[in-house]
């Protein structure tokens, strides 16, 4: 990008601020900036992880959602309930579409929606009597379940229920682990806080679970930490790790299974996908069982090729020799795709305002198909998501933190990309301004999206969505005449 591109961008910044009242235009400003070649981090040109400004329409989740919806609620063989009125567990519900294998009910759980179904009396006497109630019959109704987590909302929070003693007694009623997530949503400023609560709540009450059981290890023993298995992810992922000759021990969390998680503490290797998610729980057992991890890229030819030999790496020759192996198998595969998809794309501008590894991950996969980007930025993100970001982006590109509607609407008319990825919540406001929109949370109900094959089917995708004709005869509502 040219330094005419960075003083327009620095510009646009400066305008989009204008309508706020001074108060709100100093610290939004803070949460905005182009960037910079020479830059190895954003330091303080950019603040994350602050609460959003109050009367602004955000499009962050909740704590809940970071834990209930993210970590915990993709593993399958376990009951998670939502303990509190019935609308957070119905909305977070098999929304993100976590592929599983197993029947619904029988061994597999994370489409049911189990509710402790607050009412006005339980605000006030409290809900522990009827969240033990309601484990014992869940026991007695699905009795093949593994484990029951207990997904805290707001009001649990507010009225002070003792889970943590619920979670120890009915452990031992019906013995098996029955684990409490202090997770309610108005804790923190994000979904990020979910996060990490749950990853807390794992290294204390799961991850010790089976220490002194045997376990049968290789050399090549890996888990996969952070893949939800969104379209099939993790399956298409997994498909490379094991045609190198690793054994994937675990999936966290997508068709992920209990015992998966408790077996992890013996793997060689933690390959992280979604770093925000899952950085913390990789943290603590690299401390605690001295197991290395590492991030791992699998969106678009080039990462996958970067991040199989940063894989190979860490192993023997026989894995390294693999991993050039399996590269060169799905070369032709990966010209194919490119020499019929680039040509519609190239050229391209996208701008992403996404949440977790997306705004920096799903880079390369669009540069692959010779897209740019012009813009990019995080929902919940920290600054060491930033930081990571940086050396994906050229020289210029607008990088933004929790903006607002407005901002974002203004930066699109502004900018004029031929393509935004974004969430569901903003799908629709930009459909009806007539730019071509990809739902890049869950793919648009689309995917997988990772892996060799998974390229194939997001180039498609693209082109299916920048080359449909039906945008040459839209018009925006407010661009029509009277």
């Amino acid at each position: 990008m040219t330094n005419a591109t960075r003083e327009r961008n620095q510009a646009l910044i400066q305008e989009v601020l204008e309508v706020f009242p001074e108060k709100t235009r100093k610290e939004r400003k803070k949460h905005m900036m182009v960037t910079e070649e020479s830059m190895e981090s954003v330091g303080k040109c950019i603040v994350s992880n602050r609460k959003s400004q109050p009367g602004v329409m955000t499009i962050r989740g909740c704590a809940y959602a970071g834990s209930k919806g993210v970590v915990f609620g993709p593993i399958k063989d376990m009951a998670h309930i939502s303990h509190g009125p019935i609308g957070c567990g119905q909305y977070s519900r098999a929304g993100r579409r976590n592929y599983y294998t197993g029947l619904s009910g029988i061994n597999s759980f994370g489409t049911l929606n189990f509710t402790s179904d607050f009412q006005e009396k339980d605000i006030v006497f409290g809900g522990d009597k009827k969240l033990t109630k309601l484990i014992e019959e869940l026991e007695q109704l699905f009795p093949l379940t593994k484990g029951i987590s207990i997904q805290s909302e707001c009001p649990v929070g507010l009225i002070g229920d003792d889970i943590e003693a619920v979670a120890n007694s009915s452990r031992k009623a019906i013995g098996k682990p029955v684990v409490p997530v202090r997770c309610e949503g108005f804790r923190g400023v994000s979904q990020s806080l979910g996060h990490h609560i749950a990853n807390d709540v794992i290294r204390d009450w799961v991850l010790d679970n089976r220490d002194g059981k045997p376990f049968e290890s290789t050399p090549y023993d890996v888990a996969i930490i952070g893949d939800y298995n969104i379209g099939g992810d993790a399956w298409a992922s997994r498909i490379l790790l094991e045609e190198m000759g690793l054994r994937v021990v675990a999936q966290w969390s997508g068709d992920g299974t209990l015992v998966e998680m408790e077996n992890t503490p013996n793997v060689k290797l933690n390959l992280v996908h979604c770093y925000r998610s899952m950085n913390y729980i990789s943290r603590h057992m690299e401390e605690k069982h001295g197991i290395p991890w590492m991030e791992y890229n699998f969106f678009g030819p080039t990462k996958i090729a970067e991040s199989l030999r940063k894989i190979a790496a860490q192993f023997d020759d026989t894995i390294q020799h693999n991993a050039e192996a399996v590269i060169a198998r799905y070369q032709a595969q990966t010209d194919a795709v490119i020499a019929k998809y680039r040509p519609r794309l190239e050229g391209r501008k996208v701008l992403l305002y996404l949440g977790g590894l997306r705004p920096r991950h799903i880079i390369g996969a669009y540069e692959d198909l010779g897209m740019e980007i012009i813009g990019t930025g995080y929902e919940f993100g920290h600054n060491d998501d930033y930081d990571r970001t940086l050396p994906e982006l050229k020289d210029g590109t607008l990088l933004f933190d929790d903006v607002s509607s407005y901002e974002l609407e203004a930066f699109v008319k502004a900018l004029k990309p031929d393509l935004i990825g974004s969430g569901i919540k903003e799908k629709y406001i930009f459909q009806k301004m007539g730019v071509p929109f990809r739902q890049m949370h869950s793919w648009d109900y689309s995917g997988p999206y990772h892996g060799y094959d998974g390229f194939a089917i997001f180039a498609r995708d693209m082109d299916m969505t920048l080359n449909n004709p039906s945008w040459s005869e839209l018009t925006a509502p407010w661009l029509k005449s009277a």
